[in-house]
């Protein structure tokens, strides 16, 4: 039994998709495959444009650093670090210059409009759940990256700051952010545009909302 099973999948640029289904239905598996943290076994996967399945480690990790964004439901901030510095982690890995000066700009943009401006110095264990989790976000669009891939976002909060976190998502999706988002809440779904179901492995429907 494969993972996943002649899945034809095809994300425009600009794009808000929810993907759903139970568990061992092959969303995580896609969402690796997406974020080039595994490779498919068959078959081809293109990130704008490129044909990612023949890279070679190098080649991935350079594309994961430029275009690619991560969300995840734990977080992952270094407790040592301030929110600030969190957020400009990335900058450690990204090779050119100019993008290292713009991402050092647009990180305390990204704090204040995700209503962090006063809380830029703060560690991680001095903020609330849904405050890490906007660091977290802050830190994945630092860079600007193509895609932003987000497994159970809103996993760890509560139900206000879970609908505020799709309001910010629905923002950056409007203003062009292509974004691909694991959950298992049909309100949470709700806010994308398009909604892909997985069972066994196959996408089970495709459908855009209305």
């Amino acid at each position: 039994m494969h993972a996943l099973d002649h899945v034809d999948l095809e994300v425009d640029s600009g794009d808000f998709v929810a993907v759903m289904g139970p568990s061992g239905s092959g969303k995580s598996t896609l969402m690796n495959i997406l974020g080039c943290l595994d490779r498919p076994d068959l078959g081809e996967y293109r990130l704008l444009g490129q044909p990612v399945s023949s890279m070679n480690d190098e080649q991935l990790s350079g594309l994961r650093n430029r275009y690619i964004g991560f969300v995840f439901q734990s977080f992952h901030l270094l407790p040592r670090m301030t929110a600030l510095e969190n957020v400009l982690l990335p900058l450690r890995f990204a090779q050119d210059g100019d993008a290292q000066e713009e991402a050092r700009r647009r990180g305390p943009e990204l704090l204040a409009r995700l209503g962090l401006r006063d809380w830029m110095q703060h560690r991680p264990n001095q903020l609330s759940g849904g405050q890490r989790q906007r660091v977290a976000i802050a830190r994945a669009l630092v860079a600007a990256p193509s895609l932003l891939l987000a497994d159970e976002p809103t996993g760890n909060l509560d139900s206000r700051t879970s609908q505020d976190l799709m309001s910010l998502f629905g923002e950056f999706s409007r203003e062009g952010q292509t974004i691909l988002m694991v959950t298992h809440e049909n309100e949470i779904a709700a806010h994308a545009r398009r909604v892909v179901r997985m069972r066994d492995g196959k996408v089970e429907h495709d459908r855009a909302r209305n």
